[in-house]
């Protein structure tokens, strides 16, 4: 009797053991859903917070000569920018993407049949390539800058990080054959920009696409948002960034693991130069080589900014950022500058 009642006790002790572990499942698979739902909002969501950053790889400080020479340039862009948005107000232009969102540009004309597309970084607009526009612009090329899915005044709901993002690349170059048969077409990017002239590199382009240039481009999505759980919330990749993937493949359409910039570039057929700062504290410099080294052929160069950080490659090399990225073109390009 007294075995018997001690066998009934301990089988309610388990199946309640067993129903709380349950329950313990259950609330713990919810707060991943809820933790991996917030983290795609944040990251990819149009309105999302994750373009406010405020943590950084641990990275050295710039050496004071370079850091002075930065901000000088920097000075020193933003009036050539204004400058040449001033005088170039520029054509606003749209198209559809392949998925059918209006994506949004402004193209600059000029008397080339040489071209560039100049791609702007992480949850910015056609204004993030500014910079480039002028640039390539004072150098006789026509520019055209996008507004990638999602930003801007482009449609979307969620940001394509570079790979969904590489179709409506595709998309702006047949834009441009349409407008110029004779065109000559670089793609060049910085950041987010950078990762989808990689991403577009991979694909079949159009013998009229001669030359990418990437700016401080990330290897993969998975890499980069690996980084920033650790960054920004101390957290390891296992669970949330695996369960935040598949929410992702659900509402924005790509996985963050076969959104690869390394994968499209071993890829490429075609010229690539690469960027990239000694100090950028968001995309790791080792990213570089990796890139690099993945690139087929030997038609491609690499350009080390010292001291640069994130998208500073421009101001801390000065003028032999612009000399590199056009004497690498030129080797390329039949079509003379205007």
């Amino acid at each position: 009797m007294e075995t018997a009642t001690k066998e009934r006790n301990h089988s309610r002790l388990a199946k309640r053991l067993g129903i709380a572990a349950a329950v313990i499942v259950v609330l713990a698979a919810a707060v991943i859903l809820f933790a991996s739902n917030y983290l795609v909002d944040y990251a990819i969501g149009r309105s999302g917070d994750g373009g406010n950053r405020e943590v950084a790889l641990d990275v050295d400080p710039a050496a004071e000569g370079v850091a002075l020479t930065i901000a000088e340039n920097k000075a020193s862009q933003e009036t050539a920018s204004e400058a040449f948005l001033s005088a170039n107000p520029g054509e606003e232009v749209t198209i559809s993407s392949p998925d059918g969102l209006a994506l949004y540009g402004v193209c600059y004309p000029n008397d080339s049949h040489r071209w560039v597309i100049a791609i702007h970084g992480y949850r910015g607009s056609h204004l993030g390539a500014t910079a480039l526009a002028q640039h390539y612009h004072d150098a006789g090329y026509q520019v055209l800058t996008p507004d990638l899915r999602a930003c801007g005044d482009s449609e979307g709901d969620y940001v394509g990080m570079g790979w969904l993002d590489r179709l409506d690349v595709l998309a702006w170059v047949d834009w441009v054959l349409a407008r110029d048969p004779e065109a000559e077409i670089v793609i060049h990017g910085i950041s987010m920009g950078a990762a989808t002239t990689m991403m577009t590199a991979g694909e079949e382009t159009p013998d009229a696409v001669k030359v990418f240039v990437e700016d401080c481009g990330y290897t993969s999505v998975w890499d980069v948002f690996s980084s920033e759980l650790s960054l920004r919330f101390a957290l390891p990749e296992f669970p949330l960034l695996y369960t935040a993937q598949a929410v992702a493949q659900v509402k924005a359409g790509y996985s963050f693991q076969e959104a690869s910039a390394l994968e499209q570039v071993a890829l490429c057929d075609k010229p690539m130069l690469f960027i990239h700062g000694t100090l950028d504290d968001f995309i790791p410099f080792e990213m570089l080589d990796e890139l690099y080294n993945a690139k087929p052929g030997d038609d491609k160069l690499k350009l080390v900014a010292e001291g640069a950080g994130h998208g500073e490659a421009m101001y801390a090399l000065g003028d032999a950022y612009w000399n590199t990225v056009f004497d690498f073109a030129d080797n390329y390009l039949s079509q003379p500058a205007a």
